[in-house]
């Protein structure tokens, strides 16, 4: 299995500062607003896992479509 694309840095940082800071990827940060979503609804917030890959493929299917733009 190749490498997951992860979208690059969602938040990052650079120019004059000391330390570059790449911050969490695109993909992360997709998947935690899935997530977020995903577990107000009871019945599908009581399986951590599940709710995990669901989030992380609605991230996936997130870049995917964007990298058609």
């Amino acid at each position: 299995m190749g490498k997951v694309n992860d979208g690059d840095a969602a938040f990052p940082r650079s120019g004059n500062w000391s330390n570059d800071q790449e911050g969490m990827t695109l993909r992360d940060w997709f998947a935690g607003m899935a997530m977020q979503g995903m577990i107000t609804d009871p019945t599908t917030s009581d399986n951590p896992d599940k709710c995990a890959q669901w989030s992380y493929a609605q991230a996936d299917a997130m870049i995917a479509e964007r990298s058609k733009q």
